[in-house]
């Protein structure tokens, strides 16, 4: 599963907007997270694929991931 590898390489701008979309924020977040945790097996990442997978309908962590990819190119705890 390389999505994350594919979200990465996108422009920032197409980024931003993928993730601030209502749905379409959660599922590309979910992608994400899943698919780092499955290339890099880190306590981080599972941790925070499975807050996104169980609270990520509440918009906080995809308003701070769009934050985080504006200003350091990479998302919220993300190894």
């Amino acid at each position: 599963m390389n999505f994350d590898t594919w979200f990465h390489k996108q422009s920032k701008i197409l980024q931003i907007v993928l993730l601030i979309i209502p749905f379409v924020g959660w599922i590309v977040d979910l992608l994400v997270r899943w698919s780092a945790f499955i290339k890099n097996q880190s306590a981080v990442n599972i941790i925070m694929a499975l807050v996104i997978t169980l609270f990520g309908e509440f918009w906080i962590f995809t308003i701070l991931d769009a934050i985080m990819i504006a200003t350091s190119n990479k998302l919220f705890l993300e190894e």
